[in-house]
């Protein structure tokens, strides 16, 4: 088992596309869950929505580039209006089931055969046609160019992404700097603890709570941008469920309502997983341990094992997360 490959691919995983793709739509449910007190459980449907916004009005109707981003963007804002209008006004689990629902159907929707002309089915969108073009034309970097650390590698493209994902991630940490420290981020954190006290001061909760469910779902839809650029390919599966619960536990782990605990969190897990995938396909690959303990077949589980072993400790013996404060885990979610 080459546990130096393992180890420097787990790193570059832990800095690339996909990592920075996952934070900033964990930044998205910061916004929600952590300052707003908002149980949204389909931020991979925001991040569905606007990438293959974005891919549709490129490939299949031939769209500028910067076009097909507002196009996406106004795709989320659509749907945290329709999710929210007729379930802010009730309890939170009411968000938390039309959430998990609508991302469900979204996936659903561009997996099937009927709309596959415009979203390539279950293939994604690479076999429609490509819509990174315009945004490869961009790449400031020289061809034959590639960062070489040693440990670490990444492409041209790979640069160009995480290039744009770095930058995307600080405009949304200054971003959340600012507002959260604004009337308006005080407003959302008091209607988080007791909605009912902001609401005898005179404030309209519902509005406050509507637009934390839109600017949450935008930052969901720059996630989704960078996960359709990164892969060159949007493709249903991506945007399951899973998407949504990954960021959850990168949230959690780096700390619920704190300016870089969604980025702290999405490294670390990232870097983990990562790495515990590699070592169980080296040890499977290895054979040291019985096949009904170990194979190829049941690394990938295992993996899930391990994972939900250790969030139940860190609810365990650190429930607030890596940079969290006790006192930010009295929300209250009515």
């Amino acid at each position: 088992m080459e546990f130096m490959q393992i180890l420097s691919s787990a790193l570059q995983q832990a800095f690339g596309p996909t990592m920075l793709a996952y934070a900033i739509c964990a930044i998205g449910l910061n916004v929600h869950f952590g300052y707003a007190g908002l149980l949204n459980f389909g931020q991979a449907g925001f991040a569905a929505v606007a990438a293959y916004g974005m891919a549709i009005a490129v490939a299949a109707f031939n769209l500028p580039f910067w076009l097909s981003i507002v196009i996406g963007l106004a795709g989320a804002v659509l749907l945290a209006l329709l999710l929210g209008i007729p379930t802010l006004r009730l309890r939170a689990d009411y968000l938390a089931i039309v959430t998990i629902a609508a991302a469900e159907i979204i996936r659903r929707l561009a997996r099937s055969t009927t709309f596959s002309e415009y979203t390539g089915g279950s293939d994604g969108t690479r076999p429609v046609g490509t819509f990174t073009t315009d945004f490869e034309a961009m790449n400031p970097y020289p061809h034959s160019w590639r960062l070489d650390l040693g440990i670490v590698q990444y492409t041209r493209s790979d640069l160009w992404v995480m290039t744009v994902g770095w930058g995307l991630v600080v405009l949304c940490i200054l971003l959340m700097f600012m507002v959260m420290r604004s009337p308006w981020g005080r407003v959302l954190k008091g209607i988080r603890e007791d909605e009912d006290a902001v609401r005898s001061l005179g404030k309209n909760v519902f509005s406050f709570k509507m637009q934390a469910l839109v600017l949450g779902g935008l930052f969901g839809a720059l996630g989704g941008f960078v996960f359709g650029l990164g892969r060159d390919n949007v493709q249903p599966d991506l945007f399951s469920t899973e998407l949504t619960f990954y960021c959850y536990v990168m949230l959690i782990l780096g700390g619920a309502a704190r300016l870089f605990g969604p980025l702290l969190g999405a490294m670390i897990f990232w870097f983990l997983y990562n790495f515990l995938v590699g070592v169980l396909n080296g040890l499977s690959a290895l054979e040291v341990l019985p096949t009904w303990l170990l194979a190829t077949t049941k690394s990938g589980p295992l993996v899930y094992v391990f994972m939900g072993v250790g969030m139940v400790l860190l609810l365990i013996y650190r429930p607030q997360g890596i940079l969290g404060d006790k006192r930010e885990l009295s929300l209250d979610v009515r």
